[in-house]
């Protein structure tokens, strides 16, 4: 060790001899397993220290040397990538082999090779696979998908059950493997927003199955190491306090849209984040739409409901921890068998009928009070609270740069307020920021990791669109990069409604053209003329441009809505390609694919 050079060992003289105390005279199987412990250790952000007690541990180290966990992930917004690495470090820790691998960074003929594997795989939007597990997505349901009777799978899958094709990908995966002869380990999980129940009771059956799995023998006991946090981790649950710095209107007051800047405090935090991450925000429901549906169900707000292990008055959990403004599948479903009590099918004949485009619409476009003001039953308070899922954090692209702006956080948030059905509707994260906090308040917050929407080394020329507020995260790359000095040039497409009103940030665009960190801006203020131009007509404008830097190795980024900017931007780079790459339209689709799973084509799309 002592050959190592300066500034490498990062242990002190008496750490570093009881190191050598604790590896002294084991064999160089149980050395391996101790550095993958360590690894797994280090992932979950903990530092070991021996326990006083011996435990046994379910494992052979010689023998799991042959033979390995591999977990695969797919993820669109790091979900199901942070419970793929922590199933891995947790089985590291009992001594098991295993491997956590990006599908974006995994071959799909390997799969041939595999003997044991556990997908983590989210659904993106109406049932489509996350960018990094669609090459893998096509190529199982293609010819070239090989035949699996020596693969013994399980699969996680991850989803949002206010889309009617819940957990779509993870189906498709465990079906198709199914297919190609594969054994399934256990039947698919399907978790929804609230998956962290759900998720640690899989993760033990997972582990507990390994050593049968593995072909591992109980052995004799070996010191079991433990995790010891040496700080406090911000995260889910336990969120950091942020004070509200700035609330800032940075739509003119002719616009349609209400857009705040929002800087909140992260001083005395701890916590830091990169370009591309997004901040989870807990949020309340609207106060007065917990009002209005107490009032539509004639329920009573003191009413006390069972909650966990609490009793709490119904109109706190409403407004604090039951999500009432998205709908779930699972809360028409309830809500349809209360009223077949009542001698009414009306809801379930939408949920049992084959038009799926009217499933979609009520799901995408109703409200909890919209569904229970069109199919009216009477509930018991308890009964109503069992319907509902949990109130989820909703996540934001962060739209600052920390090394600009040290100790703050920014966010660009939207305020989501529209007439349906006959009155008024909120969002609830947006209106809780917007309306209800001020510079002074706080707002409970934790950073969500986006490893796949991330800046490229400095030299690298990038290719940012982001219509409306899907610019900011690229506000935090420019920021970035300048503090970086980053040689790469940058190319910016905005698009908004009004130039008047609506160009975000327009000032700090323009100084950064002046200054040289946007090498180009190209915009598209889709009212300001009678035909609507978006980003999707300057990208065909400037083609032959976008196609040099695609040729210069630029990496494009995406952000803003899923439903329709995504495919319309995604269909426009297809034409490029075709135009100018010389390929027909199907090979330049796959051609995106491929950039997608490089790196080189990076969407964040919600």
């Amino acid at each position: 060790m002592s050959s190592l050079p300066a500034g490498v060992m990062l242990l002190d003289s008496d750490q570093t001899s009881n190191l050598h105390m604790a590896v002294d005279g084991l064999s160089p199987s149980q050395l391996q397993w101790v550095s993958g412990y360590a690894a797994g250790l280090a992932a979950a952000g903990g530092s070991p220290q021996l326990a006083a007690n011996m435990k046994p541990v379910v494992a052979d180290s010689e023998n799991l040397s042959a033979r390995k966990l591999r977990i695969l992930y797919g993820s669109q917004t790091g979900n199901a990538e942070a419970i793929a690495i922590a199933l891995a470090a947790e089985a590291r820790s009992r001594g098991f082999a295993v491997d956590a691998i990006s599908l974006a960074d995994y071959k799909p003929a390997n799969l041939k090779r595999e003997s044991l594997v556990t997908f983590v795989v989210s659904t993106h939007g109406e049932g489509d696979p996350p960018d990094d597990a669609e090459l893998i997505h096509d190529y199982l349901f293609s010819k070239k998908a090989p035949e699996l009777s020596h693969l013994q799978y399980s699969v996680l899958a991850l989803g949002d059950s206010s889309y009617v094709n819940f957990c779509e990908t993870g189906r498709e995966f465990d079906s198709r493997l199914h297919e190609l002869g594969a054994q399934r380990i256990e039947a698919v999980l399907e978790c929804d927003l609230d998956y962290d129940t759900a998720v640690a009771g899989w993760t033990e059956r997972v582990i507990a199955g390994l050593p049968d799995l593995l072909g591992a023998e109980e052995i004799a006991a070996v010191p079991l190491l433990h995790a010891v946090k040496s700080a406090s981790v911000v995260d889910k649950s336990n969120p950091f306090r942020a004070e509200i710095l700035a609330n800032q209107k940075i739509t003119g007051g002719s616009s349609s849209k209400d857009v705040r800047h929002i800087e909140l405090s992260l001083e005395g935090s701890g916590i830091t984040y990169e370009p591309g991450d997004s901040l989870a925000v807990i949020v309340e429901n609207p106060p007065q739409l917990v009002t209005e549906l107490l009032a539509e169900l004639q329920l009573d707000g003191d009413a006390l409901v069972t909650l966990g292990d609490q009793q709490l008055p119904l109109a706190d959990v409403l407004r604090e921890s039951l999500e009432i403004t998205a709908v779930s599948l699972g809360f028409l479903r309830d809500w349809a068998n209360l009223l077949l009590l009542s001698g009414s099918d009306a809801l379930q004949s939408v949920l049992d009928g084959n038009d799926t485009k009217a499933l979609a619409d009520l799901v995408a476009v109703h409200q909890i009070i919209d569904v229970v003001r069109q199919y009216p039953a009477h509930v018991g308070a308890d009964e109503f609270a069992g319907m509902l899922r949990r109130l989820s954090p909703r996540s934001y692209s962060i739209s600052s740069s920390l090394s600009a702006n040290p100790d703050e956080v920014h966010l660009t948030v939207a305020a989501v307020r529209y007439e349906a059905f006959g009155s008024e509707h909120w969002g609830a994260a947006s209106t809780h920021l917007v309306d209800r906090l001020r510079e002074g308040d706080f707002v409970s917050v934790f950073v969500e990791r986006n490893t796949r929407f991330q800046l490229p080394a400095a030299d690298v020329p990038i290719v940012m669109i982001g219509p409306g507020t899907g610019v900011a995260p690229f506000r935090s790359f420019v920021e970035e990069r300048v503090e970086q000095r980053a040689s790469g040039d940058n190319w910016l497409f905005f698009g908004y409604r009004n130039l008047d009103s609506d160009f975000l940030y327009q000032l700090e665009w323009q100084r950064y053209l002046k200054q040289g960190h946007l090498r180009r801006l190209d915009v598209a203020f889709s009212r300001d003329q009678r035909k609507k131009i978006y980003v999707q007509d300057r990208i065909r404008e400037n083609s032959a441009e976008l196609y040099r830097w695609i040729e210069r190795g630029a990496v494009i980024y995406v952000c803003g809505d899923a439903k329709q900017m995504a495919n319309d931007v995604n269909d426009a780079l297809t034409d490029v390609l075709t135009w100018h790459g010389g390929f027909d339209s199907a090979t330049a689709v796959q051609k995106l694919k491929e950039l997608r799973a490089a790196g080189r084509y990076q969407r964040d799309v919600y």
